[in-house]
């Protein structure tokens, strides 16, 4: 390509030598070292039918008119120059062959400008022609480098001097190009209007770390201590890649946290903060935070950070883990069951880091799971035993929390054993406990009498719930001679329990309402009576029969005195009746009982026919506690 544009000038220059029109050529630039000399190709015509003897020309320095009084470079007529160019300035060519070649030495800053040549042919034939060439004195080698480096792909640059002056030579050689590659000198090359540069050519394949480098050529020239030396950064061009960015992050709940991303990349990236495909922040830069304030579990999850140029793009996730207590257990599963079925209980909750779930029912641990966050409870059968209320507790190291459930099974009837019937005086009471879920319908059945008495009755019936026991009293008075059979039936949707209820003594009934706490008091005033009795009837032994022989039946005194200091009689009776309610568990107007006698009564029944002494102490003791 250079061989042919050189070929193409020389034919230009040929044929503006043989004339036709005043016309010239020369380069529009040309360039030279400081120092050195420059050689400025010239060429001229002027029309055929001048002949001139003696062919003179004139170089001028910055404008082609005389009258404006440029300084003169060269004169072919005087040999007189301005003296800035004294000894600097020769002509190279022959003006005769139209040849007006100049060549100036010793090149200083000041020479640099445009120069103008003017063909002179004797009287009016001259001619000043438009066509200059602009000199460009330099002190540093032109290094080129392709407008795009690309890392990874092979890249030519080039060192270029120019080459101008016959009387000296550049030889170049690179600087800083360990590790790129091997130079290759082309040696002397013509450019396109007919000057003259030395060239050197570099080869590599650039890499990330070698964008910035300073890439250096330098220009000597050998018997002188000219040199010259000139530098390039290398911009190389590459994807983004991601150098820093945070590890997995643990955080408390409500703590401050900061996510960090930074890329390496030419030209610098755009960052983005991404998560679950929103974009959280994004700026052009090397380096991008994300600033999270009072962290809630809701922000937990993983982070994108999106590093993108012109050349590619990287990216590289972040975990953030949010810690934080239990939140309150939720139950899904079954709260009401029937006996026999299975029932399964869903705990489940959500923490960081997964807690330790147990569920327990009266303190008593029935299943347990350590960090999960879910607990499955099977229980394969119910039974009434079961029913109750359960906790569901989850913890970790930053809390805990629980929730309470009921769980609720249904039973048919079950008549419990201490179910009975008892005689007080002339009252038979009877008892039926019955255990069921859900409440069952009671009702005592006297088959002899074919008579049937539900618990709408409130004045024969009387129930109490608590829990799963139903507790009816039947009371019937003026049967306690002659006490009468009954059956207790309950009844609900899951099935009916009937039980005939076994007869007691009276005390045996006082015993079971009082209980033991009462039972004990009862045990101390019986004794407390029976002392009272015996010392009460030695003081008569002693006063009335002082011949009072063992083997006699004593008179039974019951001493209608042993009562409350300053209590009257009154009193006393509705004392009893208010006890004996209360042992029944009556509520309400109280029952028409027989229990109008007093202690006095007491003393005048047959002591010896009817009652013992030990029946007449249980009695009164009876009364007395009621």
């Amino acid at each position: 390509m250079i061989f042919l544009t050189a070929l193409s000038l020389f034919w230009i220059m040929i044929s503006a030598s043989r004339g036709g029109q005043w016309g010239a050529w020369m380069p529009s630039s040309i360039s030279a070292f400081e120092g050195t000399c420059v050689s400025i190709p010239c060429r001229f015509s002027f029309p055929d039918e001048l002949r001139p003897a003696v062919v003179h020309g004139v170089w001028y320095f910055n404008s082609p008119y005389p009258k404006n009084y440029p300084p003169v470079v060269f004169k072919s007529r005087t040999q007189v120059v301005h003296e800035s160019f004294q000894g600097r300035s020769r002509l190279l060519g022959d003006l005769g062959l139209r040849n007006c070649t100049l060549l100036l030495s010793n090149l200083s800053p000041e020479l640099g400008g445009k120069y103008y040549f003017r063909g002179d042919l004797g009287g009016y034939n001259q001619y000043t022609f438009s066509e200059h060439s602009v000199l460009d004195i330099i002190n540093t080698p032109n290094i080129v480098v392709p407008p795009e480096v690309m890392a990874g792909t092979e890249v030519e640059v080039s060192c270029m001097v120019p080459d101008n002056c016959p009387e000296l030579r550049p030889e170049l050689s690179w600087l800083g190009h360990e590790g790129l590659g091997e130079p290759t000198v082309l040696g002397r090359l013509r450019e396109e209007e007919g000057t003259w540069v030395q060239v050197s050519l570099l080869h590599f394949v650039p890499t990330r770390e070698t964008n910035g480098h300073r890439l250096g050529c330098q220009a000597s020239f050998p018997n002188t201590t000219l040199q010259f030396e000139g530098y390039a950064s290398l911009d190389i061009k590459y994807p983004p890649v991601i150098v820093e960015i945070n590890s997995t992050v643990e955080a408390i709940e409500g703590s401050h946290v900061s996510l960090f991303c930074g890329a390496d990349s030419n030209p610098p990236p755009l960052l983005t903060w991404m998560r679950d495909g929103t974009v959280l922040r994004e700026a052009v830069a090397e380096s991008l935070s994300l600033e999270v304030e009072e962290v809630t579990p809701a922000e937990d999850g993983v982070y994108l950070c999106l590093a993108e140029n012109t050349y590619g793009q990287d990216n590289r996730t972040v975990e953030l883990s949010v810690m934080y207590a239990p939140w309150k257990p939720t139950v899904n599963g079954t709260v009401v069951a029937v006996e026999g079925e299975t029932v399964s209980i869903l705990c489940s909750t959500q923490s960081n880091p997964d807690p330790i779930l147990t569920i327990f029912k009266e303190k008593q641990i029935l299943a347990t799971v350590i960090y999960e966050s879910e607990l499955q409870l099977e229980l394969p059968a119910v039974t009434p035993e079961d029913d109750g209320e359960y906790w569901c507790v989850a913890e970790n190291q930053y809390g805990q929390r629980a929730t309470a459930f009921n769980l609720s099974v249904e039973f048919a009837p079950v008549i419990l054993l201490e179910s009975h019937c008892a005689a007080a005086r002339d009252t038979v009471q009877c008892l039926c406990v019955v255990k069921a879920n859900p409440e069952p319908s009671v009702a005592f059945e006297l088959p002899l009498r074919n008579v049937t008495v539900n618990e709408t009755e409130r004045e024969f019936v009387y129930s109490e719930r608590s829990g799963l026991l139903l507790t009816s009293i039947l009371t019937l008075r003026g049967q306690a001679q002659a006490p009468p059979r009954v059956i207790c039936t309950s009844h609900n949707l899951y099935g009916t329990k009937s039980l005939e209820l076994p007869f007691q003594g009276a005390h045996r009934l006082m015993w079971a309402k009082i209980g033991p706490v009462g039972a004990v008091v009862a045990f101390a005033i019986l004794i407390a009576i029976v002392c009272y009795i015996t010392q009460t009837r030695r003081k008569k032994n002693v006063t009335e029969s002082p011949s009072f022989s063992g083997g006699d039946n004593p008179p039974v005194v019951f001493s209608s005195d042993f009562r409350i200091s300053g209590a009257p009689e009154k009193y006393e009776s509705e004392r009893h009746l208010g006890s004996e309610r209360r042992l029944l568990g009556l509520r309400g107007e109280p029952t028409e009982l027989d229990l109008s006698y007093s202690h006095s009564d007491l003393g005048k029944r047959p002591t010896k026919d009817s009652y013992t002494l030990t029946e007449e102490l249980a009695e009164y003791a009876e009364i007395r506690v009621k």
